[in-house]
Formats: C-alpha cells, sequence, structure tokens
C-alpha cells in the first residue's frame, strides 16, 4: 500500500464553513445522514459492504464497545461477503502492516487517520476532523434520543453550509 492509505494523524478544519471551504477550492465533505434504522448494526454491516465496494477506503467510527460488536458481526459474515477491516484502539496501530492495508478502519477517534473515502459516524456527536473525509454518513435509529442528538448534529452541519442528504430508510408505519 502506499503512504496514501496509511492512518497519521489529520488536521481539524471545523471553523470553517462550507462555502468558505467550497470557494478556496477545497473539497467539502457531502454530508448523509441515514433515518429510521430498525437494526443499527445490521444495517451498518450492509452500509459498510457497499461503501468498501465503492470506496477505495471507509472509516467507521464509533464507542468502543460498539466498535468492538462491529468487528464481531463482520467476523461472522460469509466468505465471499467478508470485508478486511482493522479494529484500531491505539494510534500506532494506525501505522501496522494491516491497518495499511485494511480497506475499512473501525476506530474511536479519526484524528489519527489522514483523508479517506467515506467516514460512517455512529457516534452521539459531530465527529472531530469529519472535514478530512470526501463523505459522512450519519446512522439514525427510531430511538428518540438518538434522533434528538442527530438534530444537535444536523444543526451543526447546516449552520457551518454544509448541504445534508436525507435518506428515510424505513418509514414507520
Amino acid at each position: 500500500a502506499s503512504d496514501q492509505s496509511r492512518c497519521q494523524a489529520g488536521s481539524h478544519q471545523g471553523q470553517d464553513n462550507w462555502q468558505e471551504r467550497q470557494a478556496r477550492g477545497l473539497n467539502v465533505t457531502e454530508v448523509a445522514f441515514h433515518f429510521n434504522i430498525p437494526e443499527r448494526l445490521r444495517y451498518v454491516s450492509r452500509l459498510l459492504r457497499k461503501a468498501v465496494a465503492h470506496s477505495e477506503s471507509v472509516v467507521l467510527v464509533a464507542a468502543p464497545e460498539v466498535l468492538q460488536q462491529v468487528d464481531r458481526q463482520l467476523w461472522q459474515l460469509a466468505p465471499t461477503e467478508f470485508i478486511g477491516h482493522c479494529l484500531l484502539g491505539q494510534p500506532e496501530q494506525a501505522q501496522s502492516p494491516e491497518a495499511r492495508h485494511a480497506r475499512l478502519w473501525l476506530t474511536p477517534d479519526v484524528s489519527q487517520c489522514e483523508r479517506h473515502d467515506v467516514l460512517v459516524s455512529l457516534l452521539p456527536e459531530v465527529p472531530a476532523g469529519f472535514e478530512q473525509f470526501a463523505r459522512l454518513i450519519e446512522v439514525v435509529t427510531f430511538d428518540e434520543q438518538d434522533r434528538a442528538q442527530a438534530r444537535t448534529r444536523w444543526k451543526y452541519y447546516t449552520s457551518r453550509g454544509y448541504q445534508i442528504v436525507r435518506h428515510d430508510v424505513q418509514v414507520r408505519g
């Protein structure tokens, strides 16, 4: 793998808004919210398979216990669906040969990662450093607390000029 595929300390440019970054010719992160997810881990597993199939590199950011659950679920996939991935618990793991060759990284902190194609977030807050990714996907369940936290994140992105794509995965009924 090239030096581009290694996880390294990234910069945080959270103070820039979307229009300023675009005006300066900088890449602008595409933000998407996937709402009304009935089974978060099953959905995320499917989403990660699709994202890896269509992108060079994908990072999932979540709490450590959630990452452990996703890791176990990924190992249970059929051999033809398996996704090579790296669970990063410590910053020094980002420099390992396994991490350099993985197309999917599971991490509680994206600050150790340089720019990647897609960031999938299961965090209750805006992931620090999301601006270094081409795409950000926020996954939101039916849970009222999760939905309230998502509204706060939505407001954060819109207040900075990001245009948001909304995907309503399952309509209540």
